[in-house]
Parts: C-alpha cells; structure tokens; sequence
C-alpha cells in the first residue's frame, strides 16, 4: 500500500483513463434483460436431488421467475435436505415418471448422474416438458442423433444444458475482445482444472449401493474428468474459436488414487481446430495449483491467446466470483544497427525479452463512466478504475453466472427464446467429450469425423467409446 502515497493525482488520472480505454475496447453484445415472474413464473420440478441437484436449489431460491412443485431421488434423505433447501413445500417422488406426468409441470431440470441424462432428458420431453440438464447433455454417440431428432421435432419447447460460462459477462466480453480483434490472431487456448484430490471415495455398509454413491468414479456411469471438468473448458474453446476440435490426442492415466475406482485420475489433451488453433488442457488429482492470476485463484482456469494480447479468465465460484485480466502482447524486442546494418536480436544469450507487464482488468457495465453521470458517481468509478490498475482491487461480476443461466432458462421458457447454452453447444460439447474419452482409452489421436456421422444420425463409428 506504500506506493499508493507515492502516486500523483496526474498519474491517477492517467491510470484510470487507461482503464477508460480498455472499457471501450470490450464492449459486447449483452444477454437480453430477464423478464421478472410477474405473477407467472414457470412451474418446475428437479430430477436427481444429490449434490449437484441441491447445488442449484440453494440458487433457485433465490430466483423468482421460477417456482419449485416437485423434486425426485430414489435417496430419501436427499429428497429431505433438498426440499428443505428451496423452500416451497414441494412433492416428492422416488420415480421421475410420476413427476413429469403432472400436467401443472412446465419444466424439468435433469441433475442425476451422467448415464441418466439422455433417457430422462428424453422421457421429460416427450412429455411436453421445457429442460435444463447439467453438462455433458449425452452420454453415448448413439445419443447425440436421437436427442437431435426429437428435439427439431418439437421447436416450441426449450432445452438448455448447464454450460454456465456462456451466462457470464466477463467471458462474453472476451468473446467480444476475440471476434473483435483486441487480442488479434486468437492462435492458442490454456485450460486446467486441477483437484487434490478431488473426489474421494464414499464408503457404503451396503456394497450393492457403493457404485450409485460414488458414480463419477465408474466409467459404467461417469465420462470421469473429461465429461464432469474438462466439458466445460472445451465448451469455451469452440466458443472462442467459432469451432469444434478437428481432432483431439491425449495420454492418462489411473497413476495415483486406489480405492477402487476406474476412471482416470489424471489427463493432459491437446485439441487441435480448423484454423490451426490448439487447447492445451490438464486436469489432475494430485495438486490444486493455479498459475493464473499471480496464483491467487486456485484449481481451474483458461488462458486465451493472441498475437495482439491474451486474457486470464474464470468463472469462480459462490466465494471467488468470475473475473478476467487482459495483457498486450509487449513490442519485439529492439533491434540495434551496426555500419548501417540492422540485426535483430535472435536467440542464446543475445536474446533481450521483453519486461514483465501487469495485467489490466477487463470493466463491465457497472464500472464503465457514462456521459450522462454526475461528477461523484464518476469520480467513484474513476478511482474504481485507478484502484483495479493498481492491484489493490478487482473488478467482479455482479452476478453468479449459476443464477443467471437458471433465471434466463425460465424466461425462454416464457418467451421461446433460443438459450447461449442451446442444444447446438450441448451436442458439440458431448461429442468433444466423448472423442476425448476415446483418444485416452484407445492412445490415440481421434478426429471429429469419427462422430460427426453420429450427429447426423448415421450409424455411430464402432471405434468410438461411451463417454
């Protein structure tokens, strides 16, 4: 804080006009506003009340363009804790066919185990029913087609998969920097999410009932850390990228947890796209570290880079919120003449690199100064601004993105709006996951052509795994 007195007010102001610079370079195209309930929120039950499930229900209480009826669990105790957890007195059910056939249902969210997602996801909308299901949306080639099918036989009704990272303002302001230009050739993309230990092993007195608990560790259930983690970071890659992979290559590994388990523990892929771009990814159970952000986070986020510059990006959590960091790509280094010759400096130890720069937070709406204000809501924006380019704050996300793609479901259930998170990015999303689950167990490089076939609805490839 000691520098902070050293600053002057003319190098205040040239810091937050900076600041001021970067706002106008990032601007973008915001979500259209949510329609408040309004006496008619939307009518909705929740299928598979676990962690997950009870995750969202402490959200939904909160959002009033929705109103909890029913919930499902073949678990009691959790039918329990998660009616108390939203509030609303709801019924509860053992089986998921009871509660979709309630005519006073308008929609469905699916939060059960992976292998469950498709057939209830199906049964849900046969039965006329909008859905939000959690990532990833399919769990077998042979589901992708299917799933596409019934959905373009029924274009009135609404599906959204739980992909929150499109409901968040920073990554739809990098979205914005990247289609823009403000980063320049987009050429590489850095994702982790890395765990220690990650998900432990619950034991059971009852060994028929030890797989169902612990479901994300058995491949009969569970895509393991490509379909529960790495899901989301590909998702941001072919958004970034206007793109799915072309191919994917990889190596893992079952190296470090044995308790009886039998998905990987550890992966590191490489994702190529069409226009020659890569994704770097990792995700590990043996350390937590994060080297983004000055290592202040923890765990998981994506680096995307360009010729022009590159941001840091998560989407936090309920304690850490979302945030981003932009960093221009500094000039070549300098170049010296000698009898009129020009020779740039190459490589060894004539290499001079450029100095360490510090990141410049990316502003959103609420910190960005408006020609209309009055001089004390701009001068506690400017010092906003002058406090971000500092360090001594960051700017945060009005919002958990969890609530906002919750609150926008609702309200394209009302609306017929097309959700960020549609059945176009779930289905893309599933087939990555799966590609990459298949270049892991086979060791070997996978292209999008092994299952693009199953999209359209052909025959899925007989070398593709299940996820």
């Amino acid at each position: 804080m000691d520098t902070l007195k050293d600053l002057s007010r003319r190098d205040a102001l040239r810091l937050a006009a900076a600041a001021g610079a970067v706002t106008a370079a990032t601007q973008f195209d915001r979500a259209p506003a949510i329609v408040k309930a309004a006496g008619d929120p939307v009518r909705f039950g929740l299928i598979g009340a676990g962690s997950r499930g009870d995750y969202l229900l402490k959200h939904l209480h909160g959002i009033d363009n929705g109103h909890c009826l029913a919930l499902c669990d073949i678990n009691q105790e959790h039918l329990d804790r998660s009616a108390q957890t939203i509030g609303t007195n709801p019924s509860k059910y053992k089986d998921y066919r009871e509660l979709i056939s309630r005519n006073d249902i308008d929609a469905v969210i699916v939060t059960v185990p992976l292998f469950l997602h498709f057939p209830i996801t199906k049964d849900a909308w046969l039965a006329g029913k909008h859905v939000f299901c959690e990532k990833s949306l399919v769990f077998k080639a042979e589901e992708l087609a299917e799933l596409r099918l019934l959905t373009d036989q029924r274009p009135k009704q609404v599906l959204q998969v739980g992909l929150q990272r499109r409901y968040s303002e920073f990554y739809q302001a990098v979205k914005s920097m990247v289609d823009k230009g403000v980063l320049g050739n987009v050429t590489h993309m850095y994702a982790q999410w890395n765990r220690d230990p990650g998900w432990k092993m619950k034991p059971l007195l009852n060994p028929a009932d030890q797989k169902m608990a612990n479901w994300r560790l058995y491949r009969d259930y569970s895509g393991g850390l490509a379909a529960e983690l790495a899901s989301h970071q590909v998702d941001v890659a072919e958004w970034m990228f206007g793109s799915p992979p072309e191919s994917v290559v990889g190596v893992g590994g079952h190296d470090y947890q044995f308790d009886g388990r039998d998905i990987l523990d550890n992966i590191q892929m490489i994702y190529k796209y069409p226009k020659k771009q890569k994704l770097i990814a990792m995700y590990l159970s043996t350390s937590s570290h994060l080297s983004l952000f000055g290592a202040t986070r923890t765990e998981f986020g994506e680096k995307i880079m360009g010729t022009e510059g590159s941001v840091e990006i998560t989407v936090g959590d309920d304690n850490l919120p979302a945030t981003a960091i932009w960093y221009h790509e500094p000039s070549p280094p300098p170049s010296v003449t000698k009898a009129g010759e020009k020779k740039a400096y190459v490589a060894g130890a004539t290499m001079v690199s450029a100095g360490a720069q510090k990141g410049v937070p990316i502003l959103l709406d609420r910190d960005k100064v408006g020609p209309n204000e009055g001089f004390v809501d701009k001068e506690m924006k400017y010092a906003r601004q002058w406090l971000y380019s500092k360090g001594v704050m960051m700017p945060e996300e009005p919002r958990n993105p969890v609530d906002t793609e919750l609150e926008s479901f609702f309200s394209d259930c009302r609306s017929g709006g097309r959700p960020r998170a549609n059945i176009d990015v779930g289905l893309a999303d599933s087939a990555t996951v799966i590609l990459t689950n298949t270049a892991l167990d086979e060791d070997r490089k996978v292209s999008w052509s092994e299952v693009e076939k199953s999209m359209r609805g052909a025959a899925p490839d007989p070398k593709l795994k299940r996820s």
